[in-house]
């Protein structure tokens, strides 16, 4: 079942576009992350969905209803879609349990608040006040609060970007696990790649306004659409080569090629998928390497000014000046516009 449908939704403010033909679709019971640079329309499509922005043009389902398109404008209180903001906004004067139960039907708040602090492992909290509280459980009030009144959908506006790096990565497995125990569909909201592969189940990656590729993260971040996704999930090694029958040749070798591009391609690889091995008529040069303990990225040089970054465990610990031989595990041929079919 599709929990949100999202089709050619347009919102521009004044002379500059927001949305421009956004597409989304995101099935009952899963996460889905909206991820892109800044300016890409990431939380203008939030608002959108939630009820916050009217778009000019389109149309948003939730569920079985359409909650906004032609003559139709549902009120956000209306949508059933539960809100976490991005500073929480949780009111000050009010204890964490009358936070959460804000908008619950009271014949059933006591219940319901209850049960939201349970899910979130604030069950004792619900007297503290949000001052009394750490920006983590400040978080998961907010959460509970979205949660408590059994939302549709919840929409989470770049729910760690508060935190420090070290909550941040508890707080977005907690968040996954809350979102999982609570069978609770969910999109949220990050510039943060790797935050956006690690907590979705589907990344959609925008830009100008679009969503550009949708899918599994795994399928993303290894079989990229075009070099501009790749290079932004990711670091990325792009070089030149020359597409034939069967075949495309690289700088880094010859690789099997099964592709219809024909001629001038470019190629991905993943730092990761690069493994250097010393030998000493290796045909590359390490010219830089930098050591971090668990792994260590090293800068080789496989022709004149012709540099490609390999990130690899801590051994065999390589130093400047070694000369290596190459084994690529993965890669991915972009056809280059002049030359797609």
């Amino acid at each position: 079942m599709t929990a949100i449908h999202c089709h050619n939704v347009v919102r521009a403010f004044g002379g500059v576009t927001a949305l421009d033909g956004f597409e989304l679709e995101v099935p009952a019971g899963s996460i889905v992350s909206l991820v892109g640079p800044s300016g890409s329309g990431k939380t203008t499509a939030l608002r959108v969905i939630a009820g916050f922005e009217v778009p000019d043009r389109g149309s948003v389902e939730i569920g079985e209803r359409t909650v906004v398109g032609p003559g139709v404008n549902m009120p956000p209180e209306k949508r059933r879609v539960g809100m976490v903001f991005q500073d929480y906004a949780l009111f000050p004067h009010m204890t964490v349990a009358a936070n959460v139960g804000y908008g619950v039907d009271p014949a059933h708040r006591p219940g319901a608040v209850a049960a939201a602090l349970e899910l979130v492992g604030l069950a004792a909290f619900g007297h503290r006040m949000p001052a009394e509280l750490s920006g983590g459980e400040q978080q998961r009030v907010a959460l509970a609060r979205a949660l408590a009144a059994e939302p549709e959908v919840v929409l989470l506006d770049e729910p760690f970007s508060n935190l420090d790096a070290p909550q941040r990565e508890r707080m977005r497995r907690e968040v996954r696990t809350i979102l999982k125990e609570a069978q609770a569909t969910a999109v949220f909201v990050t510039h943060d790649q790797s935050e956006a592969l690690a907590v979705a189940d589907i990344v959609a990656v925008m830009r100008a306004g679009r969503v550009v590729q949708t899918g599994p993260p795994h399928i993303v971040y290894s079989a990229p659409a075009d070099a501009w996704v790749a290079s932004f999930l990711g670091e990325s090694v792009l070089i030149e080569g020359m597409a034939t029958a069967g075949q495309v040749a690289t700088d880094l070798g010859v690789f099997p090629y099964r592709g219809r591009a024909h001629g001038a391609v470019e190629v991905m690889i993943r730092p990761e998928w690069i493994h250097p091995y010393p030998e000493s008529d290796g045909a590359g040069l390490v010219v830089e390497r930098e050591f971090y303990g668990h792994d260590q990225m090293v800068l080789i040089e496989i022709a004149p000014g012709r540099l490609v970054q390999s990130r690899i465990g801590p051994r065999p610990l390589l130093n400047r000046g070694d000369r290596v031989s190459l084994g690529v595990d993965e890669y991915v041929v972009f056809e280059r516009p002049s030359s797609a079919q």
